[in-house]
């Protein structure tokens, strides 16, 4: 069994602090920026990723 995690959760952003200031980092964009588009669009990654660009 993988020690990594599942692949859902790689596909997805939670609600941690950690994960949200990641995708801001990558995204080259604040954390509020982040936390709007998620609302908006979701958990799913890719959905986050669109919204802010």
């Amino acid at each position: 069994m993988s020690s990594r995690g599942s692949k859902v959760e790689r596909h997805s952003v939670s609600d941690q602090p950690h994960e949200i200031r990641y995708e801001a980092s990558k995204e080259g964009t604040s954390q509020e920026t982040i936390k709007e588009a998620k609302k908006t669009a979701g958990n799913q990654r890719k959905d986050i990723e669109k919204k802010v660009k």
